[in-house]
């Protein structure tokens, strides 16, 4: 079954940072992993998931090591 994590084209072209794999809430924005990261842990997020999302409608996953 098919998930849809993001559902508006706002974040097009950039990483985003979601609370957790359960938890779809965008916490940080950035146009590079590094950026997206920094603004979710600013606003205490420790352990985000990352995701690109590409300009079409495929999205690419990338695990943060600790």
């Amino acid at each position: 079954m098919e998930r849809i994590l993001v559902t508006t084209d706002e974040f097009n072209g950039r990483y985003v940072a979601m609370k957790s794999v359960n938890d779809n809430t965008i916490v940080g924005v950035g146009e590079d992993p590094e950026k997206a990261l920094r603004d979710a842990e600013s606003k205490g997020f420790k352990n985000p998931v990352l995701l690109y999302i590409p300009e079409k409608d495929l999205v690419h996953i990338y695990p943060v090591a600790e």
